[in-house]
């Protein structure tokens, strides 16, 4: 994301609400929606989580992060990027796993070229990714 534009600084601004170590955008991507993975049905459960997704860099420990800012409600999911999440990118859909659960991200990453970018290399600098 070389150029930052209005909408960029308008979010980047919501975010450092939110988090103050906020320090630069990385990517967005436009829609994605978070699925859970309920393991006694053994399928995914849409969430109620859906809207814009930021990736991130912090200038405190963890150095990155991701946002899904909620479209449905106030309860954003916000996640930051360590040693503890496993991570699998099979576009259009990012698949992790925090510790306690799994979950997979579906939007339209494919049209989003620097996220798949981004996020390999933050994903492979923790060591996380599959």
């Amino acid at each position: 994301m070389e150029t930052v534009n209005a909408g960029q600084m308008m979010s980047l601004a919501a975010l450092q609400r939110q988090d103050p170590y906020i320090n630069k955008l990385l990517d967005v991507t436009g829609q994605v929606a978070l699925y859970n993975f309920n393991s006694k049905a053994n399928e995914w459960e849409k969430t109620e989580i859906e809207g814009t997704l930021f990736v991130y860099a912090r200038s405190a420990t963890p150095h990155h992060g991701f946002t899904i800012m909620n479209r449905l409600s106030t309860e954003n999911l916000v996640e930051p990027i360590n040693k503890d999440l496993e991570f699998q990118l099979q576009d259009p859909f990012l698949l992790y796993r925090n510790g306690n659960c799994e979950y997979f991200v579906e939007g339209k990453l494919s049209y989003c070229k620097q996220f798949a970018v981004y996020s390999t290399d933050i994903f492979r600098c923790q060591g996380r990714l599959k």
